[in-house]
């Protein structure tokens, strides 16, 4: 390094010297001599340059040479001990068959992840818990009760009621004596979770079209989100992960229950025989067929948030409700919902801005319809015929509308009739919301930097915490690569389990470690919480680590607000379910200060911290809670029901692909 600087120094002084040179004596004799001189020499700055560049450059840098902490070899990852850099996840292989335009795809499916109009509510978007890192950094009215427990237990241990701001002194949830020693006395524990607030409990009427918010009767919660009788929003049952790098997964949620293979209807992929979308096989003919796409298990997931009653719907909605909401006209009495209609978007937004009409809200785009008729073939959407829903649920296809026309615009549909847009919106959602989340990879941490070669992409400290995270125990290390393998840290990648039996099984114990996922791992006990087992075998998928030191609290059930805590956890050797535990790793303070360093600065990419292209966004509002605590609220005067409490909403302003210049602060900050 010394030696290609000396180089440089001297090389740019004998530039100088004949350039002074050249300008004192302009000859033409001169110039024909120093002209190939001038020309060696830049080349020779060029290869000086280069020189100082492969300088810095180390390929395989040490600590990834030497891993003992290993999971076993697959046919996707053959030698795990020589971890490739982070690639891409391939597409679902028969997409074209589908898609017109990737790029009408993308915008679409980023408009309807942001899009608050998507809740029953009128409020809850997708991004409602994944807006911060790609998950969610509110810490008041975010606990709910042990509600996936064997015995069902609604109340509320932390804070003691719903509503409750949450305070560092309440984590961990299982707290100890003793941080280190697993078998000392514990101080508090609890079964209750934290995570993500959604909607108020409510029983939907029916969707109304050009209409936000969702007809629908308020009811008392079965669940005990109220406070002295007045609900207050609702918390789903398990942390909220990221959907950065979640495209990474075979599967998606803790449990695995997003299946890998689309079948353009619900989250149950292939196993579900009678999943059905409709092809407009004539213009008047429509004919249910059975879709397969492989790769494509964030469309799968995509379906499952947009119909529970704990995150964006009223009890009771169906996916052709949500896109009768969106889609269907009746003649010019109602306007579709325009795309991000209650929401500015960014003018220089990485996605979008080309069609912001900031300061006006919304895009350019005047409905959904225009978006999905640019992204989708016509067979999907382009039909005259009307589908009927039963009174026992069974669809009947009605031939309708022969005023010439090319689809079913302009008519009056009741309530229980469907266009082929509308029934095919969950197909929509899925692909383009999947195509969105694909582009959110976040592969520029320091840590990327050193694997390529920048062997100072990494400080000394976060160095050290990568050698205790890639070595086993016996070597001094946290044995961490095991389960959260790198590239992806995470072993239940797609790239890992390339070549595993099909997971679309209906038998959740094929959910082992082969796929990433691991029982009985200490957290909890099982009778809280089976995952993908039983009550006595658990099991929850590995999570990837990337932005970690963003994505507070941690572990399935949100009980651990620290890397430190999590940290400690792993050392003391888990058993917080009550169980044997595991091997005591025995790392010194010193070793464990240096792990926490390269997890919370080594795996952060600052474009999410930034939140520069392609986590940039439109403006969001978010429920924070309510006005007051757990032990009083105030009703919003809703009539339609049981009282709700009122909201205390939260902006998210607009980013543009440039991002912000102060990082937001994180959990609990």
């Amino acid at each position: 390094m010394i030696r290609s600087n000396t180089a440089l120094a001297i090389l740019i002084v004998l530039i100088l010297i004949l350039f002074w040179i050249y300008l004192s004596h302009k000859t033409r004799i001169i110039s024909i001599y120093l002209r190939p001189l001038a020309i060696f020499i830049i080349v020779s700055v060029a290869i000086a340059g280069g020189g100082i560049v492969s300088a810095e450059v180390t390929p395989n840098p040490a600590p990834l040479n030497n891993i003992t902490s290993l999971p076993s070899a697959t046919s996707g990852d053959p030698t795990p001990a020589n971890p490739p850099l982070l690639t891409a996840v391939a597409q679902p292989s028969n997409l074209t068959d589908f898609v017109d335009d990737q790029q009408a795809l993308l915008k679409l499916g980023k408009a309807l992840f942001w899009d608050m109009q998507l809740g029953s509510d009128g409020v809850q978007s997708c991004a409602s818990c994944h807006f911060h890192a790609g998950t969610d950094n509110r810490s008041k009215n975010q606990i709910s009760p042990g509600l996936l427990a064997s015995l069902k237990d609604i109340t509320f241990q932390v804070g003691g009621g719903a509503n409750y701001q949450l305070t560092a002194a309440d984590f961990p949830f299982h707290k100890l004596a003793d941080p280190n020693d697993r078998t000392s006395t514990v101080i508090s524990d609890t079964n209750d979770v934290a995570s993500s607030q959604g909607v108020f409990y409510s029983v939907l009427k029916n969707t109304v079209p050009g209409q936000a918010v969702d007809l629908a009767t308020s009811e008392p919660d079965p669940d005990g989100f109220q406070v002295n009788g007045i609900n207050v929003r609702r918390v789903a049952p398990r942390n909220t992960p990221t959907v950065i790098n979640a495209i990474f997964n075979k599967l998606q949620f803790w449990d695995g229950r997003a299946k890998e293979t689309f079948n353009g209807v619900n989250i149950k992929g292939a196993a579900d025989l009678s999943a059905k979308v409709y092809k407009a096989t004539k213009p008047k003919q429509l004919t249910a067929v059975s879709v397969s796409l492989n790769n494509s298990s964030i469309a799968s997931l995509v379906t499952g948030p947009l119909l529970s009653e704990f995150e964006t719907s009223a009890n009771g909605r169906t996916l052709p409700e949500v896109g009768a909401k969106f889609l269907r006209k009746k003649g010019q009495k109602i306007k579709s919902l325009r795309p991000l209609g209650k929401q500015l978007v960014h003018q220089q937004d990485s996605v979008l801005g080309n069609d912001s009409r900031s300061p006006r809200t919304g895009l350019k785009t005047a409905s959904y319809d225009q978006l999905i008729r640019k992204a989708f073939k016509k067979e999907w959407w382009k039909s005259k015929s009307i589908i009927q829903v039963d009174s026992n649920g069974t669809p009947t296809i009605l031939a309708k509308n022969d005023d010439g026309n090319e689809s079913e615009e302009g008519q009056t549909l009741p309530a229980n009739q469907f266009s082929l847009r509308d029934w095919n919106f969950s197909l929509f959602s899925g692909l383009a919301m999947q195509k969105y989340i694909s582009t959110l990879v976040s592969d520029k941490t320091p840590f990327d930097k050193f694997q390529a070669g920048n062997i100072n992409a990494l400080t000394v400290q976060e160095k050290s915490g990568l050698t205790v995270f890639v070595n086993n125990a016996a070597n001094g290390g946290g044995n961490c690569n095991t389960c959260h393998t790198i590239p992806e840290f995470t072993r239940a990648s797609v790239r890992r389990t390339t070549g595993v039996a099909s997971t679309d099984s209906s038998d959740p114990l094929i959910n082992n470690p082969t796929n990433g996922f691991f029982g009985n791992y200490g957290v909890r006990p099982a009778s809280d919480d089976p995952g993908a087992g039983n009550t006595t075998t658990s099991l929850f998928k590995a999570p990837a680590l990337r932005n970690i030191g963003l994505t507070s609290p941690y572990m399935h059930n949100g009980g651990m607000a620290t890397l430190e805590q999590v940290v400690d956890f792993y050392n003391r050797g888990r058993g917080d379910d009550g169980g044997s535990g595991a091997g005591v790793l025995n790392l010194t303070d010193a070793k464990k200060a240096d792990l926490v360093a390269f997890l919370r600065n080594g795996l952060t990419d600052r474009r999410v911290l930034l939140e520069q292209a392609p986590f940039d966004h439109p403006q969001l509002f978010i429920p924070n809670g309510h006005p007051g605590n757990q032990s009083s609220v105030t009703s919003s005067g809703n009539t339609n029901g049981t009282p709700a409490a009122t909201d205390q909403l939260v902006e998210i302003p607009a980013v543009g692909r440039n991002g912000v210049t102060t990082p937001k602060p994180n959990f609990l900050e």
